[in-house]
């Protein structure tokens, strides 16, 4: 894996999150060439299982859902067939059927981690279901990455930043030491609702979890696009110097989510326009091992699972709560 070792600056941590088949085949190896260009470290998180990205349609009754889809062209980035993958076309395997593109960015020097097995089945239902049927599906994913890799998952990143109690509990019996799982609360603009946002433990119900979250700190792209901010819409012309805007001044560090579907398809130029404006800007681009390297002596905030809404996304998602 690719190390920073010795060097100085604040951490922008690069997250990518691979949800769907087209993803992984087409997305990743685009973003390779292009994080390699910036010299630029990140952690890709695969969906092992079956995309049933079709599914998601049933989100349709979900507050705020038919506004996002309007505002950032769904069928354009996701294409045709990946919107009816588990509904009029077969469920494609990604982790049996994509392994070579995984060992690919492996072989290519970036951290790789889990992210679900079934990315709309988990996202969908985590909150609601118990132990049996959230460690299954945790344990099938760790088994197929140990498949495809040959050696276990170190990391995890939640679809869709859902979560749940037993899922937080199997990262310990994993022996995660860090994982990305949620959110820090952002203002309406994609700014921090608070500094002392960033890595911590969580703990619910007096249990405390071992497992460090590092959470998103940053607005995604499909959160921001075509949104009125400020009085003025976001675009794919402005965005990237909105973005940007929310990381100059006085450095701290940020965990950024993109997804090979987004920044690895259409939103390559913008990606490519936030990577050299980091870079100037001075910050380190690097993966979640790197972070936890930084911050595993740290003393960190315990911090209650909390749920919350972020700006430009639907429904409640895993956010940082206040410390205990």
């Amino acid at each position: 894996m690719l190390s920073d070792k010795g060097k100085s600056g604040a951490l922008l941590t690069l997250k990518i999150d691979v949800d769907t088949y087209r993803g992984t085949r087409e997305g990743v190896r685009h973003l390779l060439p292009l994080l390699r260009a910036h010299g630029a470290q990140a952690t890709f998180l695969f969906s092992m299982g079956p995309d049933h990205t079709g599914w998601a349609l049933r989100r349709a009754f979900r507050p705020g859902f038919f506004g996002k889809v309007a505002r950032t062209s769904v069928l354009e980035h996701y294409g045709i067939k990946t919107l009816l993958y588990g509904t009029l076309l077969p469920a494609p395997d990604i982790g049996r059927e994509c392994a070579d593109a995984m060992r690919e960015v492996r072989d290519a020097g970036f951290e790789c981690g889990i992210h679900t097995w079934d990315h709309v089945l988990w996202q969908d239902n985590v909150r609601a279901r118990d132990a049996a049927w959230t460690i299954r599906l945790m344990r099938m994913a760790a088994t197929r990455f140990a498949d495809v890799f040959g050696d276990a998952p170190k990391t995890h990143g939640a679809a869709g930043w859902q979560m749940n109690s037993f899922a937080l509990a199997e990262h310990d019996t994993a022996g995660y030491a860090y994982a990305s799982d949620g959110r820090a609360m952002l203002n309406d603009n994609g700014s921090l609702a608070s500094q002392a946002s960033g890595p911590h433990r969580l703990s619910e119900h007096g249990k405390p979890f071992s497992c460090i979250q590092m959470p998103t700190t940053l607005p995604t792209l499909d959160e921001l696009l075509g949104r009125t901010i400020d009085g003025a819409v976001i675009t794919p012309q402005n965005i990237a110097a909105h973005v940007l805007k929310l990381t100059a001044g006085a450095q701290r560090d940020h965990v950024y989510t993109l997804h090979g579907e987004l920044e690895g398809q259409k939103l390559a130029p913008i990606f490519k326009q936030l990577l050299a404006g980091w870079l100037a800007q001075g910050y380190r681009l690097t993966s979640m091992a790197n972070c936890y390297e930084k911050i595993k002596e740290d003393a960190l905030p315990l911090c209650a699972v909390a749920w919350g809404e972020i700006p430009g996304r639907s429904g409640s998602l895993l956010v940082q709560g206040d410390p205990i």
